[in-house]
């Protein structure tokens, strides 16, 4: 056979059954793997299974199951690792149904492994060879699940007014960050969440609290399609493996006002100036991976979405007074980037520092700064 992997998520790697169940797939056929989402490639990178794992394009899960249903495989495979067998099959319920809306016909059967190693964990056959899953289950000693029980377990929604969307995330516990792509947008105070919004912004969260500056920096969003995350986007603590760059002729600096999981397109770059604590961190332990400084614009206002924020030597972080983060992004964006994202006007970081300090000063904004020895 030949058989499509597509690898969501830190966990599944971090845990090592990425690997071994690749391998376990090779008994059945020919294995192409690649990832689906963002944060699994640092995890990919940091366990040295680049050339095992395709991590070259930005793929929701979705897509990465369109591409091997273009290339006609036999079979697709969903490997994850949720938080919890509920979070693991809606999860993999919601990533099915966008693959088949982007699909002209649903043939080739696909076959999510969930929580592999747990006590709860499953294989879902989503539509079809329910031997090859049978089998596998057994073999995995995991549970095999109909996507009915999903749907009658886990997809079932109550009513919401007809002028309201809302989206129900399981899987929750209190206390966590609510990410809606890549921005806190609130946390959870209860173990049951349902985000609201009229007209394509969030206008409420039912087992959570808002945070009003997060939900104005995320904007309209079609909250079905969303990526939305709650708690630690990584929870394993590891050692990050640093990846050689190639020199470039000239110095590139690039600007990241948001979405820190979207600076792997600027590690080519010699310095990223990051907008936000938590884009900041983000963005900041990725590109630690690559040796790349980062000049950090924060405000103090930490949602900590990962366990532990590494930051390349010479890097620069810039505390600013609360709230002024984004004025001071706007500001830099303004001055520095008004073309693209990218300036090669600099032969240096001190010379982007000196820079940052006069913007900021011309907008009466204090500061410190933290450097990053």
């Amino acid at each position: 056979m030949k058989i499509g992997v597509v690898v969501h998520g830190p966990n599944i790697i971090d845990s090592g059954y990425a690997l071994k169940l690749i391998d376990l797939l090779k008994e059945y056929g020919e294995v192409t793997a690649r990832l689906g989402g963002t944060m699994g490639r640092t995890a990919v990178i940091d366990a040295s299974l680049e050339n095992i794992i395709d991590i070259r394009k930005k793929l929701v899960p979705s897509d990465s199951l369109k591409i091997f249903h273009d290339d006609n495989v036999d079979v697709i495979f969903l490997l994850n690792y949720g938080k919890s067998d509920v979070t693991g099959q809606v999860f993999g319920y919601k990533v099915y149904n966008h693959y088949v809306q982007k699909i002209d016909v649903n043939s080739i059967p696909v076959i999510q492994i969930e929580r592999p190693g747990e006590d709860d964990g499953s294989v879902i056959p989503w539509n079809g060879n329910f031997e090859l899953a049978k089998d596998l289950a057994h073999r995995l000693n995991l549970t095999l699940i109909t996507p009915e029980e999903v749907y009658d377990n886990h997809i079932k929604q109550d009513d919401i007014p007809d002028n309201h969307t809302h989206r129900i995330v399981h899987g929750v516990s209190p206390g966590e960050n609510i990410m809606v792509n890549s921005v806190v947008i609130g946390k959870t105070d209860s173990d049951k969440l349902t985000l609201i919004a009229k007209d394509n912004v969030i206008v409420d969260i039912v087992g959570g609290t808002l945070k009003g500056h997060g939900v104005e920096k995320l904007g309209e969003v079609d909250l079905e399609n969303a990526i939305i995350k709650t708690g630690l986007l990584r929870k394993a603590k590891v050692t990050p493996r640093i990846l050689q760059r190639d020199d470039n002729a000239d110095f590139e600096v690039a600007f990241l006002d948001h979405a820190g999981e979207d600076v792997y397109r600027f590690r080519g770059c010699d310095v990223v100036i990051t907008i936000g604590d938590d884009t900041t961190l983000i963005s900041s332990d990725i590109l630690y991976r690559f040796d790349i400084p980062i000049v950090g614009i924060t405000d103090g206002d930490l949602d900590k979405v990962v366990e532990n924020g590494f930051k390349a030597k010479n890097s620069i972080i810039f505390e600013v007074e609360s709230g002024f983060d984004d004025v001071c992004g706007q500001a830099i964006e303004k001055n520095l980037f008004t073309d693209n994202q990218i300036n090669s006007d600099f032969s240096n970081i001190s010379q982007v520092e000196q820079k940052i300090i006069e913007i900021i000063n011309n907008i009466n904004c204090k500061y410190k700064i933290n450097y990053i020895d």
